[in-house]
């Protein structure tokens, strides 16, 4: 690792400006053994290695280096598509030069990433479409006669919620097999053989976890075996984990099968056949939405059980659906002499039946393994059973399945240890971690800014009319140049809307346009402020002038009345433990480190961090936050934050 990492290493001869670091040269080491390791020993779970690498260590060379010379096929699963891109576009080329090798890489996607030719065909042979579906049609046309991957990313002009697209991709459970006519030309065969053929595969952590998920069912793979597996942005695996090995059941999937049965029966039955199956398809409706119409109307997520202790009809409704699903299933079937689709149908069928009575079937009491729980919206009603913990499943189904694991993020440690992270990912004792520090210099280049003792606590009646005016001043001092990160949107509108006349800056609000949009209208000008909260706290890449201060509303805690988090909670409670020092402030500090993380992004930066949450200070657990914050300077008052920009002027 020496001669590619270090001064006059392979890396410093083909990369301009790179400068060798102590803690990326560590992490490749760390890595190369851990590979080494499961090689040496193929039959024993997975050696496991977490690595906390903080901005500026260059972490995505540090795995792929090792990776790559290890000779082992490894998939590299990420939570982002910007860094898969980063690795596909940007660094897998580099070592290809670097290693003076060859480096068969591929990226995969979802199979709804995918058109399918058989549904692209149906479709335009029976379409009936509006003026701009027709025109998008047409270009997609074009498209597929130059095509390689059949990739949607490659339509960048096709919106997001495009109501075309579902009709065309590459659904798993509309898939005909080897029984379609287009088999041959299937861009997912295609990207099958080269899979097979791949010795770096990169993906998302949901594809990842659906494909073990597949495997755990027995329903066949999605990726061809690999040996080991690197997660980078690993601080997402717990929740991405959680929904993969749970049941879902939506009643827009009954819709949704609905729907397609009687797009498809208008194909290719006989009038009585359709009839017939319509008129049952429409008594299925009624059912569905008698169940539906038991769940209150209040938007939100709540526990099941308490809704079936009140409310009347419950199981004779749902055994009633129960039974619609399974008489449709076997409609189906009678019709598979029209196609192997309808056999399609019917596995969805039961597949839907058999979710539905996972989650709302008889529960075993006191089992406390699944929460159950539901989630109304404004036109939809979807009930799941989530595990209360993973680390089961994890080990039974992911560190049996590879010889080495390694989990890598910027964010893995609470308090400046790994024991959070290894207690929810059924993580031992004797696994590696290694915790490198940013090289950057938080302590002459940053500040740390939390208002004075005698600020209203975040709970307090004041604190909102004095949040409004912290904020405008601090953003007045920095001269706009901010992201502005929220916990809740109340919060976030509640501010927009103080600052639009106040503020001689132009003002970003989340939900106002595209992410992107968003991102490359703050990136562009150099005084405007970006409001926004959730997915804003991570993933924000902007250096420069156009960000030198980041401001945080308070401490990011979770809403305790989630129906998981409660179970989460209720478990460590059991089980003697403390559930707000074990599971709610390690949280808190992961989303915290994150959005804190925006400020810093080349050696270069220099900013205001502004934490308007004095329980950094006023409570006890502040300190544990404190702690795993970065070690910049820390001020109370706005003279000093004033300094720090004149400094810088």
């Amino acid at each position: 690792m020496k001669e590619i990492f270090a001064e006059g290493g392979k890396l410093a001869d083909r990369l301009k400006g790179f400068e060798p670091r102590a803690g990326q040269l560590q992490m490749a080491e760390a890595v190369a053994d851990i590979l080494q390791t499961g090689d040496d020993r193929p039959d024993e779970p997975a050696s496991v290695l977490l690595v906390e690498a903080e901005t500026g260590i260059g972490k995505t060379l540090a795995y792929l280096v090792p990776a790559l010379l290890s000779g082992q096929r490894i998939v590299i699963s990420t939570a982002t598509i910007n860094l898969q891109d980063q690795i596909l576009k940007k660094e897998v080329p580099l070592l290809e030069d670097v290693l003076e090798m060859d480096i068969p890489a591929l990226c995969v996607k979802g199979r709804q990433n995918y058109l399918c030719h058989y549904r692209w065909f149906q479709h335009r042979s029976t379409s009936q479409t509006s003026l701009v579906e027709n025109k998008d049609e047409t270009r997609i046309e074009e498209w597929l006669i130059h095509t390689e991957s059949g990739d949607r990313a490659e339509l960048s002009w096709l919106p997001d919620r495009s109501p075309l697209w579902p009709k065309i991709s590459a659904q798993s459970n509309q898939c005909l097999g080897g029984d379609c006519p287009e088999f041959a030309i299937c861009f997912v065969n295609r990207l099958r053989k080269q899979a097979g053929s791949a010795r770096l595969l990169i993906v998302n952590h949901h594809l990842f976890f659906s494909d073990l998920a597949l495997r755990q069912a027995g329903y066949g793979e999605i990726l061809p075996r690999y040996q080991s597996v690197v997660f980078d942005e690993a601080h997402h695996l717990e929740n991405v984990a959680t929904n993969f090995f749970g049941k879902h059941f939506s009643h827009y999937q009954l819709l949704d099968l609905i729907g397609d049965l009687e797009r498809q029966a208008e194909a290719n039955l006989s009038s009585s056949e359709f009839d017939n199956l319509l008129g049952y398809a429409r008594g299925l409706k009624q059912r569905l939405d008698m169940f539906v119409a038991l769940f209150p109307a209040k938007r939100g997520r709540y526990p099941l059980q308490p809704l079936l202790e009140t409310v009347s009809g419950w199981r004779e409704t749902v055994d009633n659906l129960l039974k619609g699903l399974e008489e449709l299933g076997a409609r189906c079937l009678q019709l598979s002499s029209h196609g192997e689709l309808w056999n399609l149908f019917a596995d969805r069928a039961d597949m839907l039946r058999k979710d539905l009575f996972h989650i709302a079937g008889p529960m075993e009491a006191g089992t406390g393994y699944f929460i159950h729980w539901y989630e109304r919206r404004e036109r939809t009603v979807s009930l799941s059973a989530t595990p209360v913990r993973v680390a089961e499943e994890l080990e039974n189904f992911l560190y049996k399945s590879v010889q080495s694991c390694i989990m890598t993020s910027a964010t893995l440690t609470t308090g400046g240890d790994f024991k959070y992270m290894r207690e929810r990912l059924g993580i031992d004792d004797t696994s590696k971690t290694l915790c490198l520090h940013s090289p950057f210099d938080y302590k002459e280049r940053t500040l740390l800014y939390v208002p004075e003792q005698g600020f209203p606590e975040a709970s307090a009646a004041g604190y909102n009319d004095a949040l409004c005016d912290r904020i405008y001043k601090l953003l007045t001092i920095s001269r706009g140049r901010a992201l502005v990160l929220f916990t809740s949107f109340r919060a976030m509108d509640l501010v927009a809307e103080f600052l639009a006349n106040r503020l001689p800056y132009p003002v970003l609000v989340q939900g106002t346009a595209s992410r992107h949009a968003l991102l490359d209208q703050f990136r562009e000008t150099n005084d405007s402020v970006l409001l926004a909260v959730a997915s804003f706290w991570e993933g924000v890449d902007v250096s420069g002038d156009s960000l030198s201060c980041v401001l945080i509303d308070k401490l990011p805690f979770e809403v305790p009345s989630d129906p998981v988090i409660q179970a989460r909670m209720k478990a460590i409670e059991e089980g003697g433990g403390k559930p707000f020092f074990q599971f709610q402030i390690p949280r808190a500090i992961l989303t915290l480190r994150q959005g804190v993380g925006r400020l810093m992004r080349a050696g270069t930066d220099r900013g205001v961090i502004g934490i308007m949450d004095i329980r950094l200070y006023s409570k006890a657990y502040g300190r544990i936050f404190r702690e795993s914050l970065p070690p910049s300077p820390v001020v109370r008052g706005l003279e000093d934050v004033e300094k720090f920009f004149r400094a810088r002027s």
